[in-house]
């Protein structure tokens, strides 16, 4: 029953045509009966919004009895407008996890009886979201708190999964959990997935989707965009990132400080003729080339002119980003082996410093892609005991 529920979001799915986030399913049972009556903390940013845009916060606080007594945000801020590694200040009941404190700590969850987690994410291993939903899922089983994780889409699909499985000695805050770059769940699965094989004993619950296939991309679901951070402003970028975000652990520039980030990819001394031709000349799946000189306003080579490729999808179901990324680097190397340098956060990113040896002795691109395969194949058999959602979508209804 909704009778208690302001009519404006009890109708509030009612003009919505496509997927159903957890968002837009809080009013449900047994969903509301979660939270209803509780002090509730929210671990979310700007892209937490319903399928009508209204914050997960609004519709949190109209819940009878419901009171939102803090927030958590994650890199990028509340609003999502602080660039990538830049200090997230707390204000008020906003308490940042990103910087010095990673995870709600003892007194920030005091008088909090249930914690929240909506962010969208974008499907690859290194948007550090991930990583705060996990150290916040860790924070909340030591308080004996219960998690609710408002399910959202891969927006790179749910089934294409792709890059090396992260190694131990490599975790970082850009690298938690032992997944491959590419990993094709949903927050909801890889939020069970990892309280499973991490042993967390956290009182873990999804508010599923309605609606979702696997094998949908994000404008599949009728949903709206938002940019999830400052440098991912539409779905092709997103489909990008999970090969040339690795570009940022190199002494190229990755497209940031121009309205292209990870579209666009170069440095002063390249010369982008040859590259281009031989990069094309590849033919590698989904994918061309095109020269494109660009002049970042901030980040590397700021206000000097990059001989760039512009990188443009044609066919985004064959594009493997991080296949894709590592014949690029080959080339670079090929070409540019007097300038090129791989910085160290390289390997971070990658989750190994194996990959960084091959390319530098000239393995091609398939020869360390196989070096990957087993470690993947084993991931993705495991992550199929964690499916909320098929391709089917009569079964997509819980």
């Amino acid at each position: 029953m909704l009778e208690s529920i302001p009519l404006f979001f009890a109708l509030a799915t009612s003009t919505c045509s496509g997927v159903l986030t957890g968002a837009d399913r809080l009013y449900e049972n047994p969903y509301r009966q979660w939270l209803e009556g509780k002090n509730v903390g929210l671990i979310t940013n700007h892209t937490g919004v319903n399928c009508q845009l209204k914050p997960t916060a609004t519709l949190i606080e109209a819940l009878p009895g419901t009171k939102l007594i803090a927030l958590f945000s994650p890199e990028h801020g509340i609003d999502g407008s602080s660039q990538s590694g830049k200090p997230v200040s707390s204000q008020g009941i906003t308490h940042s996890l990103y910087g010095a404190i990673q995870a709600p700590t003892p007194e920030m969850l005091n008088r909090i009886e249930v914690l929240v987690f909506d962010i969208q994410d974008v499907g690859a291993r290194f948007y550090t979201y991930i990583s705060t939903l996990l150290k916040s899922m860790q924070a909340a089983a030591k308080k004996g708190i219960p998690f609710i994780v408002l399910d959202r889409p891969n927006p790179i699909t749910g089934k294409h999964v792709e890059g090396p499985v992260l190694e131990e000695k490599f975790k970082s805050f850009v690298g938690s959990f032992k997944i491959p770059i590419r990993y094709g769940l949903t927050s909801g699965e890889l939020a069970t997935l990892a309280n499973f094989e991490l042993k967390l004993q956290c009182q873990l619950k999804v508010v599923p989707m309605k609606g979702w296939k696997r094998n949908f991309w994000y404008d599949d679901t009728h949903l709206n965009w938002i940019a999830t951070s400052p440098n991912m402003p539409t779905l092709e970028t997103a489909t990008l990132y999970p090969g040339f975000c690795l570009i940022e652990g190199t002494n190229l520039s990755e497209g940031r400080g121009t309205t292209r980030p990870f579209e666009l990819v170069g440095a002063p001394w390249i010369n982008n003729k040859k590259l281009v031709n031989v990069l094309n000349n590849l033919n590698l799946p989904g994918v061309i080339f095109r020269m494109q000189n660009f002049s970042p306003w901030f980040s590397k080579y700021k206000g000097e002119t990059c001989h760039g490729i512009q990188i443009h999808l044609i066919d985004r179901s064959t594009f493997r980003p991080i296949e894709v990324l590592l014949n690029f680097l080959s080339e670079v190397i090929r070409l540019h082996s007097d300038k090129f340098i791989f910085q160290p956060s390289f390997d971070l990113l990658i989750g190994n410093n194996w990959v960084q040896k091959k390319l530098k002795k000239g393995f091609s691109a398939s020869e360390i892609r196989s070096e990957w395969q087993k470690d993947l194949q084993d991931f993705k058999n495991l992550r199929r005991q964690f499916f909320l959602y098929s391709d089917d979508d009569r079964k997509n209804q819980p």
